[in-house]
């Protein structure tokens, strides 16, 4: 395939997967029309994990084996997948699908405030320090408290509760799964049934109520767990093995504005202009945070060199953030609740 073929063939796939990833928070409106919120988390979190056994198995792999193991992919089940997946369907019920993305993609900005209280970012320039303040004030003008009226409620709340939860989720893989040497399909699958089991246990509590099994809602549960869940976690991490993350990266400034249009065009919501203004505001935020310090003549930002750390524009728990929420992509990669896991950067060879 020459160069011609294969940009406009990772050009299409880069394309397919920002639709993908941008569609989820349709398909999640569209699943609440006959779905409780937890129903919609429970049934994307056993399908999709469904899914991923048996691609799992399919490729000759195995789930992990240990009890240590199991024990950080329960923490990482539970802030990664069914936390978030419940917050984004219970701010759903009073949150249109455009904004939820758009609220979605502040998951870098958590995750560098994150690192900046534990001490993992260090060093950070004025550049990247100036996109978490701008990304922040975007956030605000969502959310307009300065109206008594319109502006957003306790949905809006919820789902950035979601976006935070992938910001800490991130941070533990990256400590304690992440380049373990498990093939990343095995702790997709594994991160899944995790998560399957915990939303299994709050069923009681609001996972009881009647359902209406509508053509539509079928379909939006099956598209939310099977291409949302499951299928994107694959298609990132190939962007990312055959491309590198920077083309992955696309995806996140991609997906708020799929969302956005999806939810116009399908759905027709009108977010308004102070919406679409907050919503450039927070991804040109997110684009500055993504800007790695300067290095003078090929040498280590400052802290690399003396403690052996990724510099502050390096991989740290929030480039891994920053990586895919929910993809488990490697550092460089877009926020998302698509795909659950952890370790996209699991060498090729062990995840195929």
């Amino acid at each position: 395939m020459n160069s011609s073929a294969q940009s406009l063939w990772g050009g299409l796939r880069v394309a397919v997967l920002a639709l993908l990833w941008g569609s989820t928070f349709l398909w999640i409106e569209l699943a609440l029309r006959g779905l409780s919120p937890l129903q919609v988390t429970s049934v994307r979190c056993a399908l999709g994990a469904l899914v991923l056994v048996v691609a799992c198995y399919a490729t000759g792999h195995r789930l992990p084996r240990g009890v240590a193991v199991w024990r950080h992919i329960a923490v990482a089940a539970f802030f990664c997948n069914a936390l978030p997946f419940a917050l984004f369907s219970l701010g759903q019920q009073t949150v249109d699908s455009g904004l939820a993305g758009v609220l979605n993609a502040t998951t870098p900005l958590w995750s560098i405030a994150l690192g900046l209280a534990l001490g993992s970012e260090r060093g950070i320039h004025r550049v990247r320090l100036t996109g978490l303040l701008l990304g922040f004030a975007g956030t605000i003008v969502i959310f307009a408290p300065w109206q008594t009226t319109g502006g957003a409620d306790w949905g809006a709340l919820a789902i950035l509760g979601a976006a935070a939860s992938y910001a800490v989720a991130f941070t533990y893989m990256g400590r304690t799964l992440v380049r373990k040497g498990t093939p990343t399909i095995s702790l997709s699958a594994a991160q899944l049934l995790a998560a399957t089991g915990l939303t299994a246990v709050a069923m009681p509590v609001g996972g009881l109520e009647r359902i209406d099994p509508s053509l539509t809602v079928v379909t939006a549960a099956v598209a939310l767990s099977v291409l949302c869940t499951a299928i994107t976690f694959h298609l990132t991490y190939r962007i990312i093995n055959d491309e590198g993350a920077t083309n992955a990266a696309v995806v996140g400034y991609l997906l708020p504005v799929v969302s956005v249009l999806l939810g116009a065009v399908v759905l027709g919501e009108d977010l308004g202009m102070r919406v679409v203004l907050g919503m450039a505001v927070v991804l040109l935020g997110v684009g500055m945070t993504r800007r790695p310090a300067a290095t003078n003549a090929g040498k280590p930002a400052r802290g690399e060199a003396d403690s052996g750390e990724p510099a502050a524009g390096g991989p740290g728990p929030a480039a891994l953030a920053g990586g895919a929420a929910n993809s488990g992509v490697p550092a460089g990669a877009a926020p998302t609740p698509a795909a659950p896991v952890a370790a996209a950067t699991t060498p090729p060879e062990e995840a195929r």
